[in-house]
């Protein structure tokens, strides 16, 4: 099974954006002008001294689980999460956010389901050390059905201390924080996978005693502890890795990668790989794979970096464009 079987065809998605930024003509000039292209994880633009990060995203179909277990009280953290780690991968300190629910009809029994949301948005604001200062809730009953969660998440750095990947050399450290397991991508798939089989998300995920739905509905960690490591080490590069999988990584170099030692994935991937008869390379072009954000360093850093990390070295970089993944009996290319 492919991603685009499931609807989601990555691709064609990227089509969609350049002919969308093709549009977009208007640059402020002077004070609050924009710094560099669009493309990386964060939008920023000149504030003096600083660059202000803004970052936007969404829960995605990672909700239809929520709705399936009826369980919605971490879905507010993978909406903060989201949008923070992508400020962290600028090296931004993130500073507040903002939130957006859409309601295909108000209905009563969303009152709970608001509430619970609410605990997520206030749990992922207490680990991300944020705000949320406001938002918009909108009835669109000839639009969606259910209900949609996004949100934008504004955060600071000075200019001179942002990791934008441009000081990236041949032969740095490629260094992986562990993923908490699916994250917030390539949920679609997941499902398409799970609801093609006979499994539901009640059943134990095998080898386990975790529910499949369980596993699904962990929210994404949030990576504060980038924050402190860009202020006591010397770093490259940033990549949170959501959807996209490690492709994520060509967002901040042109050089190319070989990962020689590809994080051991959590249960939950090997098994949608089995029952979707999914292929490795496009498991890693979906999926986090057990790599939840990246960092890339001088060698003379690394020992110190992974004192301090929940995480592994997997990789150099490459003079060779592109990803080069060692699995061992087999090598892919992204």
């Amino acid at each position: 099974m492919l991603y685009k079987d499931a609807g989601v065809d990555i691709e064609k998605e990227g089509e969609l954006i350049k002919s969308l930024i093709s549009r977009i003509k208007p640059v402020r000039k002077g004070f609050g002008r924009p710094l560099g292209k669009i493309g990386h994880f964060s939008g920023l633009v000149d504030f003096g001294g600083f660059a202000l990060a803004m970052t936007t995203d969404g829960v995605g179909t990672k909700i239809l689980v929520a709705n399936r277990l009826k369980k919605w009280d971490t879905i507010g953290i993978d909406c903060i999460a989201m949008n923070v780690n992508d400020l962290l991968a600028i090296g931004a300190e993130p500073i507040a956010f903002v939130d957006y629910l859409a309601i295909g009809e108000m209905e009563e029994k969303y009152e709970v389901v608001v509430g619970e949301i609410g605990e997520g948005l206030n749990d992922g604001a207490r680990i991300s050390n944020i705000s949320i200062v406001g938002g918009e809730t909108a009835t669109l009953p000839e639009i969606i059905t259910g209900i949609d969660l996004a949100g934008t998440c504004v955060g600071v750095v000075k200019k001179e201390e942002m990791i934008d990947g441009k000081k990236i050399s041949l032969g740095d450290s490629v260094l992986a924080i562990r993923s908490s397991g699916i994250h917030s991508n390539g949920l679609t798939l997941a499902r398409k996978i799970i609801d093609s089989s006979d499994y539901d998300y009640d059943d134990l995920l095998p080898g386990g005693d975790v529910r499949i739905g369980e596993e699904l509905i962990k929210p994404t960690r949030i990576y504060m502890e980038v924050l402190e490591l860009v202020k006591e080490h010397e770093i490259h590069g940033l990549a949170h890795i959501t959807g996209g999988g490690l492709l994520n990584l060509k967002r901040i170099t042109n050089y190319g990668f070989n990962i020689y030692n590809p994080p051991k994935p959590q249960p939950i991937f090997e098994f949608l790989r089995e029952l979707g008869g999914v292929s490795y390379e496009e498991m890693y072009r979906t999926f986090n794979m057990g790599a939840g954000f990246i960092i890339v360093a001088p060698k003379k850093e690394e020992k110190n970096i992974l004192e301090k990390i929940d995480g592994e070295k997997i990789g150099e970089v490459t003079k060779k464009a592109g990803i080069e993944i060692n699995l061992g009996d087999k090598k892919i290319r992204l």
